[in-house]
C-alpha cells in the first residue's frame, strides 16, 4: 500500500469515527430530552425509551465493528453487542417487576458495556484521536453501573431520570471525541 492509499484509509476511518461519535451524541441528547420530558410523564414512553437505549447501543456497536473489520476483529465490540442485546431483553422482563430491577439491570449493563468501550478505546488509541474521552467514558460507565446497583437496592423506586444522567454523560463524551477528531482533521489539512 502506498503512502497515498494509507492516508486515504486513515482519513476515511477518522471520517467514519467522527460521524459515528456525532451520531451517538445526537441520539443520546435526543434520548435524554425525551426521557426527561415525555418519559417522566408516561410509564409507557419511559418503558419504550428504556428498551430502545440498549438496543441502540447494540446496533451502533455492530455497525461500527462491521465498518472496521467485523465483530471477529473487534472482540470488545462483539461483547458489547451481545451484552446490549441481553440487556434489551432483560429490560423488557424487569419492567414487569419494578424500576428497581430495571435500574439494577442497567447497572450491570453499564459495567460490562463500559469496560467493553474502554477496551475498544484502548485498542484504537494509536490509530484514532479522541480516545482519551472514550477511555474516561468507559471507566465512568463502569463506576456508574456500581452506583446504579447500589441505588436499585434501596427501597425508593427510581425513575427514568436516574438513567438520563448517565446517558447525558455518554452524550458529552461522544461529543468531545467527535469535536476532537474534527479539530485534529482540520489541523492536518492546514499542515
Amino acid at each position: 500500500m502506498t503512502n497515498y492509499q494509507t492516508d486515504i484509509a486513515e482519513n476515511g476511518g477518522h471520517y467514519w469515527l467522527k460521524r459515528y461519535y456525532f451520531a451517538r451524541a445526537a441520539f443520546s441528547i435526543i434520548w435524554v430530552a425525551a426521557a426527561l420530558t415525555a418519559g417522566r410523564q408516561s410509564f409507557t414512553i419511559a418503558a419504550i425509551l428504556l428498551i430502545i437505549y440498549p438496543a441502540w447501543d447494540a446496533a451502533a456497536n455492530y455497525v461500527d465493528a462491521a465498518r472496521n473489520g467485523g465483530l471477529a476483529n473487534n472482540r470488545s465490540q462483539a461483547i458489547n453487542v451481545a451484552v446490549s442485546l441481553i440487556m434489551t431483553v432483560a429490560v423488557i422482563v424487569a419492567l414487569t417487576m419494578s424500576m428497581n430491577w430495571v435500574l439494577g439491570g442497567f447497572g450491570l449493563w453499564a459495567i460490562f458495556s463500559g469496560l467493553s468501550q474502554l477496551a475498544t478505546a484502548v485498542r484504537r488509541w494509536k490509530t484514532s484521536g479522541g480516545q482519551w474521552a472514550m477511555i474516561l467514558s468507559g471507566g465512568q460507565s463502569a463506576i456508574a453501573g456500581a452506583f446504579f446497583i447500589a441505588q436499585a437496592l434501596k427501597p425508593v423506586e427510581p425513575s427514568i431520570a436516574n438513567v438520563a444522567g448517565y446517558a447525558g454523560l455518554g452524550a458529552f463524551y461522544f461529543l468531545v471525541s467527535a469535536v476532537w477528531l474534527t479539530v485534529s482533521q482540520m489541523r492536518q489539512k492546514t499542515a
